[in-house]
């Protein structure tokens, strides 16, 4: 009777909770299975590291590798250009065609004044803000350097406030400037401005003005056939701009102004 009780007793203990071989076994193994997943996900992850860190390595050197060559062929450019305004320069002084020689003077001028610009926007490289009022002040003295004569004294001023431009907005403003100084230099004379101010409805406004003859009524910048009017364009479309022109101050001379914001 007492061996009966006892042997109930240890069965109840099984039943109530307590571990027996077998499910004491299973919790093992499932352990295992556990700490064997673990170890297959680190493996992959391991391995995706070590692939990530490969593909990084790579993009780097070709990064460095494009730099390289991006620095040659600026610096192949710049000595093309140099040579270029060279010749052109040496044929316009040789050339016994009055004509000619101030053709070729003109071309000289105009290639060097890319080269001046190449050079100016290249060494905001890796910027990405411009002190823009800045900015336009060292183009107006590169202008005023390259367009003086002694014939022709050159002047161009810069106005206006001081901002701030992401380089993705002021370089191509910066290429629309230099055409249309080149533009004002050519049509106009004197002095010529550029004017940077808040504009309400859009944003700001960058205007280009000279002391020439106003524009015929009517001027359609739009029917233009020359390649100036078509960079100046595309530039204001790429930056939300719009051009407008009109009549300079006091109604004389000519504006270009473009409003982006």
């Amino acid at each position: 009777m007492g061996e009966a009780a006892t042997s109930q007793q240890v069965c109840s203990a099984d039943e109530g909770g307590g571990l027996t071989p077998y499910s004491a076994r299973r919790t093992i193994e499932s352990y295992e299975r556990e700490l064997i997943q673990h170890r297959a996900i680190e493996i992959r992850l391991r391995d995706a590291l070590a692939e990530s860190e490969a593909r990084i390595r790579l993009q780097d050197e070709l990064i460095q590798r494009q730099d390289l060559l991006s620095k040659e062929s600026d610096h192949r450019l710049m000595n093309d250009l140099q040579m270029t305004i060279s010749l052109l320069s040496l044929q316009s002084r040789s050339s016994t065609n009055a004509e000619a020689a101030a053709q070729l003077a003109v071309a000289a001028n105009r290639v060097s004044m890319i080269a001046r610009i190449h050079h100016r926007l290249h060494s905001y490289d890796g910027v990405q803000a411009i002190e823009f009022r800045k900015f336009l002040e060292d183009f107006g003295r590169d202008f005023s350097a390259m367009l003086s004569s002694d014939e022709r004294p050159e002047q161009v001023v810069v106005e206006g406030i001081e901002i701030n431009l992401p380089a993705a907005t002021a370089i191509p403003l910066g290429f629309i400037v230099s055409e249309l100084i080149a533009n004002a230099a050519k049509y106009g004379g004197g002095r010529i401005a550029i004017r940077l101010e808040s504009n309400p409805g859009f944003g700001y406004a960058l205007s280009i003005s000279n002391d020439g003859p106003a524009l015929p009524e009517g001027f359609d910048p739009g029917a233009s056939k020359g390649l100036g009017m078509k960079i100046i364009h595309s530039f204001a479309r790429q930056i939300g701009g719009e051009l407008r022109i009109g009549r300079g101050d006091d109604g004389q001379g000519a504006r270009f102004t473009v409003l982006f914001p």
